[in-house]
Protein backbone atom coordinates (compact mmCIF):
# COMPACT_ATOMS: atom_id res chain seq x y z
CA UNK A 1 0.00 0.00 0.00
CA UNK A 2 1.46 3.35 -0.86
CA UNK A 3 2.11 5.74 2.21
CA UNK A 4 -0.38 7.90 1.41
CA UNK A 5 -2.85 5.23 1.12
CA UNK A 6 -1.80 4.51 4.22
CA UNK A 7 -2.17 7.77 5.92
CA UNK A 8 -5.93 7.80 5.36
CA UNK A 9 -6.44 4.42 6.30
CA UNK A 10 -4.62 5.27 9.62
CA UNK A 11 -6.37 8.40 10.10
CA UNK A 12 -9.70 7.21 9.78
CA UNK A 13 -9.05 4.77 12.49
CA UNK A 14 -8.03 7.29 14.80
CA UNK A 15 -4.00 6.40 15.28
CA UNK A 16 -2.52 9.93 15.81
CA UNK A 17 1.00 8.73 16.06
CA UNK A 18 0.75 6.62 12.66
CA UNK A 19 -0.68 9.59 11.13
CA UNK A 20 2.32 11.72 12.13
CA UNK A 21 4.81 9.39 11.50
CA UNK A 22 3.68 8.38 7.93
CA UNK A 23 3.33 11.85 7.29
CA UNK A 24 7.27 12.50 8.57
CA UNK A 25 7.96 9.53 6.65
CA UNK A 26 6.31 10.41 3.06
CA UNK A 27 7.60 13.87 3.73
CA UNK A 28 11.16 12.46 4.03
CA UNK A 29 10.41 10.24 1.14
CA UNK A 30 9.77 13.21 -1.15
CA UNK A 31 6.71 13.40 -1.71
CA UNK A 32 4.40 16.19 -2.59
CA UNK A 33 2.85 17.93 0.39
CA UNK A 34 -0.07 18.67 -1.30
CA UNK A 35 -0.81 14.99 -2.59
CA UNK A 36 -0.15 14.10 1.27
CA UNK A 37 -3.11 16.69 2.26
CA UNK A 38 -5.07 16.05 -0.68
CA UNK A 39 -4.93 12.45 -0.77
CA UNK A 40 -3.94 11.49 2.59
CA UNK A 41 -5.23 13.61 5.37
CA UNK A 42 -8.66 15.02 3.74
CA UNK A 43 -8.97 12.08 1.77
CA UNK A 44 -9.19 10.10 5.19
CA UNK A 45 -11.63 12.60 6.64
CA UNK A 46 -14.00 12.83 3.89
CA UNK A 47 -14.51 9.30 4.10
CA UNK A 48 -15.59 9.66 8.17
CA UNK A 49 -17.70 12.34 7.30
CA UNK A 50 -19.46 10.27 4.86
CA UNK A 51 -19.52 7.48 7.11
CA UNK A 52 -21.04 9.98 9.77
CA UNK A 53 -23.92 11.16 7.89
CA UNK A 54 -23.98 7.49 6.99
CA UNK A 55 -24.50 6.37 10.88
CA UNK A 56 -21.67 3.57 10.16
CA UNK A 57 -19.66 5.76 12.90
CA UNK A 58 -20.31 8.20 15.43
CA UNK A 59 -19.31 11.29 17.27
CA UNK A 60 -16.39 9.80 19.52
CA UNK A 61 -15.20 8.27 16.17
CA UNK A 62 -15.29 12.18 14.05
CA UNK A 63 -13.30 13.51 17.64
CA UNK A 64 -10.54 10.76 17.31
CA UNK A 65 -10.25 10.69 13.37
CA UNK A 66 -9.79 14.72 13.76
CA UNK A 67 -7.32 14.37 16.18
CA UNK A 68 -5.31 12.34 14.00
CA UNK A 69 -5.72 14.95 11.16
CA UNK A 70 -4.75 17.58 13.47
CA UNK A 71 -1.34 15.78 14.30
CA UNK A 72 -0.67 15.12 10.58
CA UNK A 73 -1.28 18.46 9.95
CA UNK A 74 0.72 19.64 12.08
CA UNK A 75 3.68 18.11 10.81
CA UNK A 76 2.52 19.31 7.41
CA UNK A 77 1.85 22.67 7.37
CA UNK A 78 5.20 24.42 7.72
CA UNK A 79 5.54 22.68 4.42
CA UNK A 80 2.09 23.95 2.80
CA UNK A 81 3.40 27.49 3.70
CA UNK A 82 6.41 26.92 2.25
CA UNK A 83 5.14 25.99 -1.25
CA UNK A 84 2.09 28.90 -0.78
CA UNK A 85 -0.62 26.17 -0.55
CA UNK A 86 -4.18 28.31 -0.77
CA UNK A 87 -7.01 27.09 1.70
CA UNK A 88 -10.52 25.86 -0.21
CA UNK A 89 -11.52 28.82 1.52
CA UNK A 90 -12.16 30.59 4.90
CA UNK A 91 -15.04 30.20 7.33
CA UNK A 92 -16.12 31.96 10.37
CA UNK A 93 -18.01 29.35 13.04
CA UNK A 94 -19.18 30.26 16.00
CA UNK A 95 -22.45 29.42 18.37
CA UNK A 96 -24.69 32.20 18.68
CA UNK A 97 -25.18 35.04 21.24
CA UNK A 98 -26.42 33.19 24.78
CA UNK A 99 -25.79 29.82 23.78
CA UNK A 100 -23.22 27.85 25.24
CA UNK A 101 -23.24 24.31 23.43
CA UNK A 102 -20.18 23.43 20.81
CA UNK A 103 -20.18 19.81 20.32
CA UNK A 104 -22.11 20.21 17.03
CA UNK A 105 -20.13 23.83 16.21
CA UNK A 106 -16.72 21.73 16.69
CA UNK A 107 -18.03 19.12 14.32
CA UNK A 108 -18.52 21.39 11.66
CA UNK A 109 -15.03 23.20 12.08
CA UNK A 110 -13.60 19.57 11.73
CA UNK A 111 -15.30 18.40 8.71
CA UNK A 112 -14.39 21.82 6.79
CA UNK A 113 -10.97 21.60 8.04
CA UNK A 114 -11.67 18.13 6.48
CA UNK A 115 -12.36 19.85 3.31
CA UNK A 116 -9.54 22.22 3.09
CA UNK A 117 -11.00 25.23 5.03
CA UNK A 118 -8.86 27.78 6.68
CA UNK A 119 -11.62 27.87 10.25
CA UNK A 120 -11.51 31.16 12.37
CA UNK A 121 -13.27 29.65 16.05
CA UNK A 122 -15.42 32.40 17.96
CA UNK A 123 -16.10 30.11 20.52
CA UNK A 124 -19.80 30.12 21.94
CA UNK A 125 -22.48 33.04 23.14
CA UNK A 126 -21.23 34.85 20.04
CA UNK A 127 -22.28 38.67 19.62
CA UNK A 128 -23.90 39.20 15.82
CA UNK A 129 -20.94 41.87 15.43
CA UNK A 130 -18.36 39.90 16.01
CA UNK A 131 -19.63 37.51 13.49
CA UNK A 132 -19.42 40.28 11.02
CA UNK A 133 -16.49 42.02 12.65
CA UNK A 134 -13.96 38.50 12.66
CA UNK A 135 -15.19 37.78 8.58
CA UNK A 136 -14.05 40.90 8.09
CA UNK A 137 -10.97 41.06 9.29
CA UNK A 138 -10.06 37.44 8.42
CA UNK A 139 -11.57 37.92 4.49
CA UNK A 140 -13.87 34.83 5.54
CA UNK A 141 -16.02 33.51 2.42
CA UNK A 142 -18.00 31.83 4.67
CA UNK A 143 -19.93 32.70 8.36
CA UNK A 144 -21.65 29.69 9.86
CA UNK A 145 -23.54 29.84 13.19
CA UNK A 146 -25.08 27.10 15.17
CA UNK A 147 -27.65 27.16 17.87
CA UNK A 148 -28.93 24.19 19.82
CA UNK A 149 -31.59 26.06 21.46
CA UNK A 150 -34.74 27.58 20.53
CA UNK A 151 -34.62 30.62 22.04
CA UNK A 152 -30.73 31.68 20.88
CA UNK A 153 -32.49 30.72 17.19
CA UNK A 154 -33.61 34.53 16.60
CA UNK A 155 -29.93 35.40 17.13
CA UNK A 156 -28.91 33.42 13.80
CA UNK A 157 -31.23 36.69 12.03
CA UNK A 158 -29.81 39.55 14.07
CA UNK A 159 -26.52 38.09 12.02
CA UNK A 160 -27.62 38.35 9.35
CA UNK A 161 -29.46 41.89 9.58
CA UNK A 162 -25.98 43.06 11.16
CA UNK A 163 -25.01 42.52 7.54
CA UNK A 164 -27.47 44.42 5.77
CA UNK A 165 -27.11 47.41 7.97
CA UNK A 166 -23.31 47.47 6.88
CA UNK A 167 -24.16 46.59 3.32
CA UNK A 168 -22.28 43.57 3.71
CA UNK A 169 -25.15 40.84 2.94
CA UNK A 170 -24.19 39.74 -0.72
CA UNK A 171 -20.57 38.95 0.07
CA UNK A 172 -20.61 36.15 2.35
CA UNK A 173 -22.33 32.69 2.41
CA UNK A 174 -24.27 32.72 5.56
CA UNK A 175 -24.85 29.00 6.85
CA UNK A 176 -26.69 27.90 9.92
CA UNK A 177 -26.98 24.86 11.59
CA UNK A 178 -28.01 23.00 14.96
CA UNK A 179 -30.95 20.66 16.49
CA UNK A 180 -33.99 22.91 16.21
CA UNK A 181 -32.86 24.35 13.37
CA UNK A 182 -34.95 24.31 10.23
CA UNK A 183 -34.64 24.64 6.56
CA UNK A 184 -37.83 26.86 6.55
CA UNK A 185 -36.45 29.14 9.42
CA UNK A 186 -33.73 29.48 7.19
CA UNK A 187 -35.63 30.45 4.62
CA UNK A 188 -37.29 33.01 7.12
CA UNK A 189 -34.34 34.91 8.08
CA UNK A 190 -33.00 34.96 4.81
CA UNK A 191 -29.56 32.98 5.41
CA UNK A 192 -27.70 31.11 1.97
CA UNK A 193 -27.96 27.48 3.76
CA UNK A 194 -29.34 25.24 6.11
CA UNK A 195 -27.55 21.90 6.59
CA UNK A 196 -28.79 18.93 9.19
CA UNK A 197 -25.13 17.49 9.80
CA UNK A 198 -21.79 18.40 10.04
CA UNK A 199 -20.47 16.22 6.80
CA UNK A 200 -23.61 18.02 4.62
CA UNK A 201 -22.23 21.17 5.37
CA UNK A 202 -18.72 20.78 4.69
CA UNK A 203 -19.77 19.51 1.12
CA UNK A 204 -21.94 22.20 0.22
CA UNK A 205 -19.63 24.58 1.45
CA UNK A 206 -17.15 23.64 -0.61
CA UNK A 207 -19.26 23.31 -3.24
CA UNK A 208 -20.66 26.81 -2.70
CA UNK A 209 -16.89 28.87 -2.34
CA UNK A 210 -16.02 26.90 -5.27
CA UNK A 211 -19.23 28.54 -7.82
CA UNK A 212 -18.29 31.93 -6.46
CA UNK A 213 -14.32 31.77 -7.81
Amino acid sequence: MAIIEEISEFLQKGRAKNVKALVTQALEEGEDPKAILNEGLLSGMMIIGEKFKKDEVFVPDVLIAARAMNTGLAVLEPRLVEIGNEPVGKAVIGTVKGDLHDIGKNLVMMMLKGVGFEIHDLGVDVEPETFVDKAEEVGADIIGMSALLSTTMPNMGEVVEELKNRGLREKYIVMIGGAPVTEKFAREIGVDYYTPDAATCAEIAKKAVEERK
